[in-house]
């Protein structure tokens, strides 16, 4: 998980940028594994998440 302290105080990330790299990385694991272990349906809300986390990166690291 990157939210710890060492990406915090030595990586110079903020909190908030920690947090959104940790939830696209868990969305980047847990849907693949979800629609090929599970076998479970692609669905589209799976895009529309995937676009609200493109939007939630671009907002937390454009000022960096």
């Amino acid at each position: 998980m990157p939210a710890n302290r060492i990406g915090f105080q030595q990586a110079g990330f903020t909190v908030g940028q920690l947090k959104i790299m940790q939830e696209v990385i868990t969305l980047a694991v847990f849907v693949p594994f979800v629609v090929f272990y599970l076998d479970e349906p692609l669905k589209l809300d799976y895009l529309w998440a995937a676009l609200c986390m493109v939007g939630a990166v671009y907002f937390i690291f454009r000022n960096a």
